[in-house]
């Protein structure tokens, strides 16, 4: 039996073969969810234990939860040029560079998780506002080419099912879910 692939604990990111108004209406409750399950993730974990890489040479679970909102408003950014553009070219960040910056190695969660409830309570303001075929609008990403809205939606709620799921594979690895963890 082949060891777990620590960095996908999900699965790498397939494309749906069909986008349906139920499917498109189940990821943008799963971008709602995102923030709470953060939490829950996080829920005890001292600071020695936000500090651990989630896998060999990966993110500390404190700069995976920086991550999630830096992630994030850059594809809330993303969905409202392509709602009020034709066909915008959206620039790329270096995401390994933000996570090494000091703020993301050192600052509390409780920063993020903030910036992550207001985030995600205004995208999916504007998500559940939108006629079906909103989703139909395109972008240019430089790498993959010409998507979506309905696949940003199916990558994000992807992204953040992924990363939430670095953290209970953490705790469960080092044995943290019973009473080690510390409030």
């Amino acid at each position: 039996m082949s060891e777990p692939d620590l960095r996908y604990p999900i699965g790498r990111f397939t494309r749906p073969a069909e986008m349906t108004d139920e499917t498109r209406a189940g990821w943008i409750e799963e971008i709602a969810a995102v923030p709470e399950r953060v939490r829950a993730a996080v829920a005890g974990l001292a600071d020695e234990q936000l500090d651990t890489p989630y896998r060999p040479g990966g993110w500390t679970v404190r700069q995976v939860v920086h991550h999630l909102p830096d992630s994030h408003l850059n594809a809330y950014v993303r969905c409202k040029l392509a709602l009020t553009e034709e066909e915008p070219a959206i620039r790329t960040y270096e995401e390994g560079r933000w996570a090494e910056l000091p703020e993301a190695r050192t600052a509390p969660l409780a920063v993020s998780l903030a910036l992550l409830d207001s985030l995600h309570e205004r995208w999916v303001l504007c998500l559940r506002s939108l006629p079906p075929a909103a989703f139909a609008r395109t972008w240019k990403h430089p790498e993959w080419g010409l998507l979506t809205i309905g696949d940003l939606l199916a990558i994000y709620a992807w992204h953040g099912r992924h990363h939430v799921a670095h953290i209970p594979a953490l705790r469960e690895r080092m044995g943290w879910n019973g009473g080690e963890a510390r409030s």
